[in-house]
């Protein structure tokens, strides 16, 4: 197999225009990956997808599907003005998706927020009005979640969102070994454009038909607590050892990526920095399944209906008691995540 060393050294440092409507960019799993710089009307497949049932069967077969054109593009551009005049000027600490820590934001050289936000839904209303109203609007959309039931043959209910402007590169994984509906596979992703994502930019990229591979769970010599880099290093090898292609879909303002919680998928990495890859996130179960943590626990839900949407609200700013852990975290960062890493590591042993 090859090593997670071997890989970095095989990939190029930059990506290269390679002739008409494609890229060539470092691919996850080493060497180079060619990737449409744009939608092209005339050979793209998921235009090709007129109804409901056609859309239903690609996910299946492929473990994702990209349906174009859900989002309207005023909700896309007022959720990306939002964001730019409440959480830019931000100095205080706001839960993020890499860590699932309260951290002050964080730029790239180009001024674009990298360390995303997770959970739109517990963003405190009296700091963030604008843009947690618009966000919301988003992630309950009835055009979003009409896909959702049909992808989860059943209604669904939001356990997780997040929101992109700069490009963490996130590393190849599948969304099962950190959470899942308690029937594992069950749960759906979807990743939400909300303007055009250039090539160069953190594309998301998926690898069709990894849904059907099981992997070790979490636990033991793959713990997330004190051993997540040896998972990472399990999804290269079986990426490399099935021999599995990577696909990064030119995706336009509006756009939306489903996938299945065991498909792997990530971000590419950023060549071109002056480009930002604005974007929600939202993971949903089956509302008449229950919620899987780290493949270990059944988490309770805290959930509030939204835009006639269920949504999990573990961390709700809007409540004194959240506030108050909140202070707890940044106050005694350490001593706070050491407790933390050590509770993961005993319910996931």
């Amino acid at each position: 197999m090859i090593s997670v060393d071997q890989l970095a050294a095989d990939s190029p440092p930059v990506s290269e225009y390679t002739g008409p409507g494609t890229f060539e960019i470092p691919a996850p799993h080493g060497g180079t990956l060619s990737i449409p710089a744009e939608v092209d009307e005339r050979s793209d497949p998921y235009l090709a997808l007129a109804h409901a049932g056609q859309i239903h069967s690609y996910y299946q077969e492929h473990g994702y599907v990209v349906v174009r054109g859900l989002i309207p593009s005023s909700l896309c551009d007022a959720a990306r003005e939002d964001f730019a005049r409440e959480i830019k000027p931000h100095t205080g600490y706001i839960y993020r998706q890499a860590t699932a820590n309260p951290e002050r934001n964080k730029f790239t050289e180009h001024g674009f927020v990298v360390n995303s936000i997770l959970n739109i839904q517990d963003l405190r209303r009296s700091n963030f009005p604008g843009f947690r109203e618009s966000g919301l609007r988003i992630i309950t959309h009835p055009a979003l979640h009409a896909s959702m039931k049909e992808l989860l043959n059943d209604d669904g209910k939001v356990v997780q969102s997040m929101y992109f402007e700069g490009n963490p590169e996130t590393w190849a994984h599948q969304d099962t070994y950190y959470l899942d509906s308690l029937e594992l596979g069950r749960m759906v992703g979807a990743w939400i454009a909300v303007e055009d994502i250039k090539p160069g930019a953190g594309r998301f990229y998926v690898y069709p038909r990894s849904h059907l591979i099981d992997m070790k769970k979490n636990g033991g010599d793959f713990d997330i607590a004190f051993n997540h880099q040896r998972y990472k290093r399990l999804v290269l090898d079986v990426i490399s050892s099935h021999g599995l292609e990577c696909r990064a879909p030119a995706l336009r303002k509006g756009d939306v990526l489903f996938w299945a919680s065991k498909t792997i998928h990530g971000s590419l990495p950023t060549t071109q920095g002056q480009h930002s890859r604005a974007s929600f996130t939202v993971h949903a179960i089956p509302r008449s399944t229950g919620f899987l943590q780290h493949q270990a626990r059944e988490k309770r839900l805290s959930l509030q209906e939204i835009g006639g949407v269920p949504i999990h609200c573990p961390k709700d700013q809007n409540r004194f008691s959240k506030r108050a852990v909140l202070f707890l975290e940044t106050t005694f960062p350490a001593a706070f995540q050491t407790v933390k890493k050590l509770a993961v590591k005993l319910y996931t042993h």
